[in-house]
């Protein structure tokens, strides 16, 4: 589990709801003293719905799905993301639970950033939390409107 893996997979996800952080590889490897990799095996839940987890995760390598427990049959699986997605980012800007599970689908490494890192992170290194912090919120902004565009196809 390297760091490089995980920059290189994040700066190839192109994707709407990317995680296009304006950071060189100093900036990486200053971040990357504040993330703390895991490896996830096939069906290992990661996020549970309805769980406070104060963390966001980056997506290095396998595959996540993320679905709703308790959906109509059919409907429950929101989305299977790839390498170098951001996932559980809302846990980093609300006290609120989960709304979905976030589940490995293959044998998976995420990096993890909590909430006292982050903070930590803000205070050392201002500049990298901030851009941190744009790129996260575009990717939260990305997925509400595509929730909300879900939303009102279904009515």
């Amino acid at each position: 589990m390297d760091l490089d893996e995980l920059v290189r997979s994040v700066q190839s996800l192109k994707t709407e709801d990317g995680f296009y952080a304006r950071l060189g590889l100093p900036e990486w490897r200053t971040l990357g003293t504040y993330l703390t990799p895991y490896q996830l095996r096939s069906g290992d839940l990661l996020i549970k719905q309805g769980d406070i987890d104060r963390t966001a995760y980056f997506l290095a390598s396998g595959s996540l799905q993320i679905y709703v427990a308790g959906a109509t049959p059919g409907s429950s699986r929101i989305v299977l993301l790839r390498p170098g997605a951001l996932v559980g980012e809302t846990g980093l800007f609300s006290d609120a639970p989960h709304t979905a599970n976030v589940e490995a689908m293959t044998p998976a490494v995420v990096w993890a950033l909590q909430l006292p890192r982050f903070e930590e992170l803000a205070q050392r290194a201002p500049g990298i939390a901030l851009e941190f912090m744009r790129a996260a919120g575009a990717v939260l902004t990305c997925r509400a409107r595509a929730q909300q565009t879900l939303r009102t196809a279904m009515t």
